[in-house]
């Protein structure tokens, strides 16, 4: 889920402590897999919010919990909510928001060389693991050495290795060109 909230400046400390208290709650959710929050520069009033569920039924029993309903309603004095998407892939991690100049979004080189530092180093200790553990897979022919590979990396890219590699280089790929 993306969800862009308004919240005014003074009421920051309490909208932090409200959006905090929902991450606490959806954490005791089957499937939650993570959330976080940020604001394009130290004074704008839109939070870019975003959350994670294994699988839609998970998302969904979380949306229509009472809990949530709750949390919700305490918040209505502090935030606005001003756009909400769901998205179901790696779509989202590089984009802009919708409203925000489409310089903000990194240049595709960046998000290629940001994939590559997951894919590479998984991809290697993939193939020594399985060819130590599993001798007989590097007889096999290309393509279901390659099926396989792709079938067990693909998820583990997609929901640890690309966001935690994506997190820790976020502010190189959000940095501004350098002029020349």
């Amino acid at each position: 889920m993306s969800i862009t909230r308004l919240v005014e400046p003074d009421r920051i400390p309490d909208a932090t402590r409200w959006v905090q208290s929902g991450v606490n709650l959806a954490n005791r959710y089957p499937g939650f897999l993570g959330s976080g929050w940020v604001r394009s520069h130290a004074t704008s009033h839109e939070w870019h919010m975003l959350y994670r569920f294994a699988d839609h039924e998970q998302l969904a029993t979380w949306e229509n919990s009472d809990d949530r309903l709750r949390w919700l309603d305490l918040g209505r004095d502090l935030v606005v909510e001003s756009r909400v998407e769901k998205r179901t892939g790696i779509e989202g991690w590089f984009d802009a928001p919708q409203d925000a100049p489409t310089s903000s979004a990194p240049p595709r080189w960046k998000q290629a060389v940001s994939i590559w530092l997951g894919f590479f180093p998984v991809n290697l200790v993939f193939t020594y693991l399985v060819g130590w553990l599993v001798p007989a897979f590097g007889h096999l022919p290309v393509l279901p050495r390659v099926l396989v590979t792709t079938l067990v990396l693909t998820p583990i890219m997609t929901f640890w290795v690309l966001p935690f590699v994506t997190g820790l280089i976020r502010p190189w790929l959000l940095a501004p060109p350098r002029r020349a």
